[in-house]
């Protein structure tokens, strides 16, 4: 019964790679903050809240149970160890956690994240990039509007 970013925490998934990757496809447009210790800091904040919203923890606990069972049992196979397109629970988890937070904008910041992996989402597993994506997705979206 720990908080979920204790538990992401744990699994080497910590608040301040999260910020660093959600920076890396940020680009401001007029009236965005700029001042990178105040961003880093609302984003900070930003994550902190939405975690610990009972929904978003359970979604991302979900995502955490799924990666962990793939890595003990491989259920998935091959498919799932290349993150194949015939399996999408992963990418239906990190919409959910992007619109749930952010709304309808975040699942267009979702597949940009998506698409590209920046910064850890290229090292998480299945689930957990697709995860970790909406929850930064959705944050950044609900931030920054």
């Amino acid at each position: 019964d720990r908080p979920i970013l204790e538990r992401l925490e744990e699994r080497g998934i910590s608040v301040e790679d999260m910020i660093t990757t959600a920076l890396e496809l940020y680009v401001p447009v007029e009236g965005d903050i700029t001042d990178e210790v105040v961003l880093k800091a609302r984003i900070r904040e930003t994550i902190k809240k939405e975690c610990s919203d009972v929904n978003v923890a359970l979604l991302l606990a979900a995502a955490l149970h799924a990666d962990e069972e793939e890595i003990r049992t491989g259920r998935a196979g091959e498919a799932g160890e290349n993150d194949a397109a015939c399996i999408v629970a992963d990418e239906l988890i990190g919409i959910d956690i992007a619109e749930y937070i952010g709304g309808k904008k975040a699942l267009f910041n979702f597949f940009y994240y998506d698409t590209r992996k920046p910064g850890m989402l290229s090292r998480l597993g299945v689930f957990m990039d697709d995860a970790i994506g909406g929850l930064i997705a959705g944050c950044m979206s609900k931030l920054l509007g």
